[in-house]
């Protein structure tokens, strides 16, 4: 991996781990454009500058997410489903992540609900994160396992989640930022030990390529959560829905096409 293949994927990340578009379908994309081959240290890569991207959501809410402790409680109970479940579905969610049939998949079907996820709730009524009770918390934590279907969106399902519980869109979408800080930090600290349990060693070119790809992919998660924001709340949905359908039938032309995409 070059340092300029290295900054784009960065630039991939940041830009889509916290947008309803998936960030895995975007990293197949990205990757096999540029010829980048699957290897051990590029799927290190891919999941070590999600803590890059984590640390944007720390510092764009610093005030907001170290607060009450019946707040981390809550983001707690949200969590705990997505422990469960990927223990409990742990070769099979390795073996969906094998398959760019599903990502293509799966960002259509996302991508059709988001064009009418503004009508079916619009009436919310909750517009701060505080006042999400334990129930709600873990409604939405049931709605962030179906992002174990690679191509799904962690935040597309979760911010859906939110508004099916009454959440306005903005306070969905905050709340989806911060319980991506422990669902996203407990998967890259899983598969950095595994790495590690494996014996890999990684060379001074590659921490580089990992410093690099962390300081990009927080920058434009930065940008990328403060537009969100905005734009979501004049905007909604359905422009993202449009663009996941546009992505998933690019992916699924060039598989139909014999193109080998690979999944990194």
């Amino acid at each position: 991996m070059t340092v300029f293949q290295a900054i784009v994927l960065a630039i991939i990340e940041g830009l889509t781990e916290f947008l309803p578009v998936s960030s895995t379908g975007h990293m197949i994309l990205g990757s096999s454009l540029m010829g980048i081959q699957s290897d051990k240290f590029v799927k290190l890569f891919t999941v070590a500058i999600q803590l890059g991207a984590i640390l944007s959501v720390i510092v764009l809410y610093f005030k907001r997410f170290f607060q009450t402790l019946d707040f981390y409680f809550k983001l707690l109970v949200a969590f705990l489903p997505a422990v469960f479940f990927g223990m409990l579905l742990s070769d099979k969610i390795d073996e969906l992540l094998e398959s760019p049939l599903t990502v293509a998949i799966a960002l259509l079907i996302g991508g059709v609900i988001l064009l009418f996820v503004d009508k079916w709730f619009k009436n919310g009524t909750i517009d701060n994160t505080s006042e999400i009770s334990y129930a709600t918390a873990f409604k939405i934590g049931l709605f962030q396992c179906l992002s174990m279907i690679p191509g799904t969106s962690r935040s597309a399902a979760t911010i859906v989640g939110g508004m099916a519980q009454k959440l306005s869109r903005k306070a969905a979408a905050e709340f989806s930022f911060f319980l991506a800080v422990p669902t996203m930090f407990g998967a890259t600290a899983k598969k950095l030990y595994d790495f590690y349990k494996d014996g890999y060693v990684i060379s001074s070119q590659e921490i580089n390529l990992l410093i690099i790809g962390n300081v990009v992919a927080f920058l434009i998660a930065m940008l990328a959560i403060k537009y969100f924001i905005t734009f979501l709340q004049k905007h909604g949905f359905r422009l993202f829905g449009w663009y996941r359908i546009i992505v998933g039938g690019i992916l699924l032309i060039l598989l139909l096409s014999g193109h080998d995409l690979q999944v990194i």
